[in-house]
């Protein structure tokens, strides 16, 4: 069996050196020489556990004898790093570490480097095949030179699990598609929907399905729930070979208690530093250095033997804050400086980002981070985080909640639409409709619109041109394109059966025009990140719920051809209107382009088939307007010829 093995092509063997680098927080490709490498004719086992008797490998190959020190590993000096080469075993072996601990007791972990794990309920690491012949090298060197800033980016944010399922059977209980299967069918519906990035819910291995992959025990394996490491990398490969970008879900601000996991590693604190007041999950320590050395390795695994494109990292805020989750205020803490802070969390950020951005051209970090915390995209090196990216989660709440108003109520809350214009290049960011927004009683998105099933089609064609339209990048969860109205629920696919009805099949006709619309005008995405790119024509209109702007795009490079200037109408309100005057910046021709209460998307067909001409009479502040019809509940586009 050993004579078979796939020889390691990343494995770095330890030394002095990259022990001193790890010991100090300064180790970033830590997987290199840490976790399970596969040699010729054995297996080479390397793992952290200071402060312990004796660490050795248990598995089937020996039937998880705990007492067998013909696999007891060998510390380095006194470091805390085990390490030692076991031959006879290979690809697919199940393994855990064996620590006996200073009080003679014996625990068994996971190996938090393994790059495989066993199917769950099982909780052994695997031996993986970390090989992998990849095929998207036009897709790398193009990264390189690409600046997302002033490129679309329309994020399908996708949960592998419940996409789409086979049908259960004896031999397949849940019936989940592979990686492979996801290669085949994912990657081209992402395609011809003209998605430009997919964003993959957690991958790493976890114990809880109901987790959604956010409780993590393997953050270096791929969940064995869809296949093997080289499955996943054969799907990015092929979303790379269909032009589509790979934004993989990361999860640092905490871990999973599940006891074969990170938590008590060596029988004490040694990843963690306490529990989290809300979750049940622990805290890892920022301020070990074996700690950050971990992580930081791990976002660069994802990146460099992933080839992902971007990390999305998860729950910021609760890493953020001291306090974050503490009601009870003689329980809060401060920093040296009276602060809520946690100092330790904001440099590891900061060297996260630094690092990735050092270390690997083209690309980028996302923060879900919820509060107004300053400078999250800015660099370390003017007070900031250093993230490309930050969710905006202002705009979804306030557009959400005007959105579920009745239509009589709604000029209450004109402003909430009108608000987020008001920080919107403060921060570079991205517009989510995620997979928190349908879930834990929330409704889905068209359940929350008001009024009978026309309307709420209505609403949601209206919200999604909204969103298109706005500055910021965009992303939306899985399921909104088919207009679902039950909650997403993570143990059955998507309601695929509802594209049989016509409304739904067109709204997602609807979806799929819009995104290629996006991509395919400048003016939507250019100038996402300052002033030049937008301009509001009527934000005041409250009794009629109507708003009205320009997005923009002047080419830097002097390309006149690609400068374009689009106005965009819209009507939150149930009234139409046969003849409406918008102003108009400049004399000439408008067209529109995309109306949402097109026939085809199931609307009452209230457009404008013909081009209209500026007229020099003044309106909103504009030297110029046009009249055209309006209709209710939609919004149009109009280009300028």
């Amino acid at each position: 069996m050993a004579k078979k093995n796939k020889i390691s092509k990343i494995y770095c063997e330890l030394n002095d050196e990259l022990t001193y680098l790890y010991n100090t927080g300064k180790l970033y490709y830590a997987y290199r020489s840490f976790g399970a490498h596969i040699a010729d004719g054995g297996v080479r086992f390397t793992v952290w556990a200071p402060d312990v008797n004796a660490v050795r490998v248990s598995g089937d190959f020996n039937e998880w004898d705990p007492s067998d020190d013909r696999y007891r590993l060998e510390e380095s000096g006194t470091s805390g790093v085990y390490t030692g080469f076991i031959e006879g075993i290979g690809e697919g072996a199940l393994y855990k570490y064996d620590i006996e601990l200073r009080d003679g007791r014996h625990i068994l972990k996971a190996d938090p480097f393994a790059f495989g794990s066993e199917l769950r309920p099982g909780t052994a690491s695997a031996v993986a095949d970390t090989n992998y012949r990849w095929h998207d090298s036009k897709w790398i060197k193009a990264r390189e030179k690409a600046v997302t800033f002033n490129a679309p980016m329309n994020i399908y944010e996708v949960h592998p699990g419940s996409w789409k399922r086979h049908p259960a059977s004896e031999e397949d209980e849940d019936g989940f598609y592979t990686y492979e299967d996801l290669a085949e069918t994912l990657v081209p519906y992402v395609k011809e929907m003209g998605y430009t990035h997919v964003e993959l819910m957690p991958v790493m291995e976890h114990p809880l399905d109901a987790s959604w992959g956010y409780q993590v025990t393997g953050y270096y394996a791929p969940t064995a729930r869809y296949g093997k490491p080289s499955g996943l990398k054969h799907l990015i490969d092929e979303f790379h070979r269909a032009g589509i970008g790979v934004i993989l879900d990361w999860v640092p601000g905490h871990f999973c208690p599940d006891e074969q996991g990170l938590a008590s590693f060596n029988g004490g604190y040694l990843y963690e530093c306490e529990k989290h007041p809300d979750w049940g999950t622990y805290k890892f320590d920022f301020a070990r250095p074996q700690v950050r050395s971990f992580l930081i390795s791990n976002a660069m695994y994802w990146f460099s033997e992933f080839h992902a494109d971007g990390i999305r990292v998860d729950g910021v805020s609760s890493m953020l804050y001291l306090n974050f989750g503490v009601s009870d205020p003689a329980k809060r803490k401060f920093n040296k400086f009276g602060e809520e802070g946690n100092l330790d969390a904001i440099a590891f950020l900061r060297e996260l980002n630094e690092t990735v951005g050092r270390e690997i051209k083209g690309v980028f970090t996302v923060a879900e981070e919820s509060t107004a915390w300053p400078l999250v995209t800015r660099p370390p090196e003017d007070g900031g985080l250093g993230f490309h990216y930050k969710w905006n989660m202002g705009w979804m709440n306030d557009t959400l909640e005007y959105m579920k108003q009745d239509y009589p109520f709604r000029k209450y809350h004109h402003n909430k639409l009108t608000f987020s214009m008001t920080y919107a290049y403060s921060e570079n960011y991205i517009l989510p409709l995620s997979h928190d927004e349908v879930v834990h009683g929330k409704a889905s998105l068209i359940g929350r619109m008001p009024g009978d099933q026309w309307r709420q089609f209505a609403g949601i064609r209206l919200l999604s041109l909204y969103q298109m339209t706005h500055p910021g990048k965009k992303l939306n969860f899985m399921g909104y394109e088919n207009a679902q109205f039950i909650e997403w629920r993570e143990y059955e696919e998507l309601q695929w059966f509802l594209l049989d009805y016509e409304n739904h099949r067109k709204y997602h006709d609807y979806i799929k025009a819009l995104n290629h619309l996006y991509s395919e005008h400048p003016a939507l995405w250019a100038n996402d990140s300052d002033w030049e790119g937008f301009r509001w024509v009527d934000a005041d209109n409250s009794e009629q719920g109507i708003y009205s702007y320009l997005r923009l795009n002047k080419d830097k490079n002097g390309d006149s051809d690609s400068d374009e200037t689009l106005l965009v109408v819209l009507n939150t309100d149930v009234q139409a209107y046969e003849e409406f005057t918008i102003g108009v910046p400049e004399k000439g021709f408008y067209k529109e382009i995309f109306n949402t209460d097109s026939g085809e998307f199931a609307g009452s067909g209230v457009v404008n088939t013909r081009q209209v001409r500026a007229r020099k009479e003044p309106a909103h502040g504009m030297p110029y307007s046009i009249t055209v019809r309006i209709p209710a509940l939609g919004g149009c586009i109009f280009r300028k010829k």
